[in-house]
């Protein structure tokens, strides 16, 4: 995998239903997205088929339902459950609705918008805790607050997600703001320089370069949403609630074996990407660990992938506040936590 790729994150809002630069994606994604399923070597017999999409090519951050598949444990359930990788062509959203996936691998200002707009999707549970969303610095950076003098190199999408977060809470500007081109090259060539990332990856891009980078995680500095979250539509939810209480259930008990012992679905991984380097995938296993991305946050008492009604009020307030969201949207459509907490599995 390329080290300077994009950042490993859902889908922005303003690209949920952004129709005029993506067409309807479903027939050709559905027939040429990788995936691997539980029927390695043979899914149980009379199993219930279940197809999982995920935003991105297979990494260290999808590793719990990678370790779910390479356990059995999806299939302990009576699942036949396949994981489909997403990319940088692939709009998740549009492919759950048309029916090609039962969940896929979503973000909360995503969901949120898209119920904005009429759609019938919803979140039933949160791999992370916390969104590995950071802004990465040079090592006499100690704090936030340190880099309103700085460059920042942010991201288009990020304008309609964290960008705004930043501008209310540090006093930062757009005119110390310039483009991200996706590559840690300006960065390294100039100490001025801080950049946005994923804390699980683009800091061992920078550190493979010779530089310790102090990286800054939004989420510890109040950043609300969480990340990697798993998103079906409401008539699956419906039609196949049982379904997913039992995907749900084995991916909690996934994430925990995996965050234990990593190496049977980091295997499962580099076959279904097989340009994943096992040092990225060492190197996003402990930042997990170490950020607690999993684990922490309400993880202790609502279990692995379990979500709160505070937590989702919060970031629909800062949307609301931030004109990233309508203040009358019914936000409490976006999420259910009944789904994930009748199979609930803790840390």
């Amino acid at each position: 995998m390329p080290a300077d790729r994009p950042p490993l994150r859902p889908l922005p809002p303003s690209s949920v239903i952004d129709r005029s630069r993506r067409a309807l994606l479903a027939t050709a994604a559905g027939l040429g997205i990788a995936s691997l399923s539980a029927s390695m070597p043979a899914a149980a017999v009379g199993a219930e088929k279940f197809v999982f999409l995920t935003n991105w090519y297979a990494q260290a951050e999808h590793g719990g339902f990678y370790q779910a598949l390479a356990d059995g444990t999806y299939r302990d359930v009576g699942l036949d459950a396949e994981i489909r990788m997403g990319g940088p062509q692939v709009n998740v959203m549009q492919l759950l609705l048309a029916g090609k996936a039962d969940a896929v691998m979503g973000y909360d200002f995503q969901t949120i918008n898209a119920i904005e707009q009429g759609l019938p999707v919803v979140t039933v549970g949160a791999v992370f805790q916390k969104d590995p969303a950071a802004l990465i610095a040079h090592p006499d950076v100690k704090r936030l607050e340190d880099l309103k003098t700085r460059t920042l190199l942010i991201g288009q999408a990020s304008e309609t997600t964290f960008w705004p977060w930043l501008k209310a809470r540090y006093g930062f500007t757009d005119a110390q703001k310039r483009p991200y081109a996706f590559s840690v090259q300006p960065f390294l060539a100039d100490p001025k320089i801080a950049q946005q990332g994923y804390a699980t990856s683009e800091p061992w891009s920078i550190e493979k370069a010779g530089v310790r980078p102090v990286v800054l995680l939004l989420a510890d500095a109040g950043y609300p949403p969480y990340a990697q979250t798993i998103v079906t539509t409401r008539a699956v939810l419906a039609k196949r609630r049982d379904a997913l209480v039992r995907f749900l259930r084995a991916t909690a008990t996934g994430w925990k074996r995996y965050l234990a012992d990593p190496a049977a679905g980091n295997a499962l991984i580099r076959k279904a990407n097989p340009e994943m380097e096992d040092a990225l995938l060492a190197y996003g296993v402990d930042k997990m660990r170490q950020f607690a991305l999993v684990t922490g946050g309400d993880a202790s008492t609502v279990g692995i992938l379990g979500m709160t009604d505070a937590r989702w009020k919060q970031t629909f307030d800062f949307m609301a506040g931030a004109g990233l969201a309508k203040r009358d949207t019914d936000w409490k459509q976006a999420y259910t936590l009944d789904i994930v907490a009748a199979g609930k599995v803790l840390p």
